[in-house]
């Protein structure tokens, strides 16, 4: 059982006599997880492979995945740098020897990659298997997440073409990482005599129970002609949580959107669904800017339909290989006002 099950399986007991509880009060609310609940959120794999899933996949395999599922944001061959950084490059056979990567040391690679920087092979399997691919996470099986990784170890010469990575060899595999001594467990953070400062936290946390700041302040390093370049920062943030972004640009906070103008209350839209932090108005970003699909659009009939939908469904291969994701939250109204904004021209006035 991993960590994250025992504390599951902690939180799941603890609550028991508190659900008895609600169910003599409040008959039919609620009930305790089932075990098969439980099951489905522990997906952790730990650095010791504790709650590694059993399967296998081939290089082959993780080729046919990747180029479906992956390339699209980081490459067919792991080396894009377009959107994200790349995921394969910077080591060498001897960093494999080792397992210190040299080019960390001495600057040679103009890029650090994933799999430079990265020590645990069960932190790639984890992260994959969570959160990939980005627009569906969770969906890959356990034997295409074994293939995706067995891939990208072939592609940094870790495992020859014909590899089958799986829950029985990976610990194997574990030992040809480039960097697996490149991690360092001297500092206080990390647990245990003899490391660092002693074991010691090198953080250390005072409640305040009298002239406690009730409010924190947000900072920016940008300089302010700058601190707005992707929109307002704010309104780019998800709406839980306690972390929010700074208010950034001069557009007052709070103002009611029934007092403002059409094409205000339009560009704020723009900027609280996040399409301005992957579109500029005069400039690519990570899509293509306004002005570029002002111009690509202006005078087609149908264009004002084709694009509403475009927003709300997503797609990719118009600008590239850098898929749009969709945003089904949106209304058609809200959808329709953004694509007309755009091809007004009005984002540039």
């Amino acid at each position: 059982m991993s960590r994250f099950s025992e504390s599951l399986l902690v939180l799941a007991l603890a609550g028991l006599s508190l659900s008895a509880q609600a169910f003599d009060t409040y008959k039919g609310l609620g009930r305790p997880a089932t075990a098969a609940e439980l099951k489905a959120w522990d997906i952790d794999v730990r650095p010791d492979f504790k709650g590694l899933p059993k399967g296998s996949g081939s290089v082959d395999l993780g080729s046919e995945v990747f180029e479906a599922r992956c390339a699209s944001c980081h490459g067919s061959f792991g080396e894009s740098n377009e959107v994200f950084t790349p995921l394969v490059g910077g080591t060498t056979r001897e960093d494999i020897k080792t397992g210190h990567v040299k080019s960390l040391v001495d600057g040679s690679a103009p890029q650090r990659s994933t799999l430079m920087k990265v020590a645990t092979i069960s932190t790639l399997f984890d992260y994959i298997q969570r959160a990939m691919p980005w627009t569906e996470p969770k969906s890959l099986k356990p034997d295409e997440v074994y293939g995706i990784l067995a891939y990208l170890l072939n592609l940094a010469e870790v495992v020859p073409a014909d590899f089958v990575l799986s829950d029985q060899n990976m610990a194997e595999v574990q030992k040809l990482m480039p960097n697996r001594n490149g991690m360092t467990t001297e500092h206080g953070m990390w647990p245990g005599k003899g490391m660092g400062n002693g074991g010691k936290p090198d953080v250390k946390g005072v409640a305040c129970m009298r002239n406690c700041k009730t409010q924190v302040q947000l900072v920016s390093s940008l300089p302010d002609y700058a601190a707005d370049a992707h929109g307002n920062l704010a309104e780019q943030n998800r709406e839980v949580g306690p972390a929010r972004g700074k208010v950034t640009g001069n557009r007052e906070a709070g103002k009611a959107a029934e007092s403002i103008s059409e094409n205000a209350r339009v560009q704020q839209l723009a900027q609280s669904t996040g399409c301005m932090a992957c579109h500029g108005v005069n400039a690519r970003i990570v899509g293509p800017g306004y002005n570029e699909v002002l111009a690509r659009y202006k005078g087609q009939a149908d264009a004002e339909t084709k694009l509403a939908q475009k927003v709300k469904a997503g797609g990719a291969g118009v600008w590239g290989s850098v898929p749009m994701p969709p945003h089904p939250q949106l209304s058609d109204a809200d959808a329709t006002a953004l694509v007309k904004w755009i091809l007004s021209g009005a984002p540039a006035k």
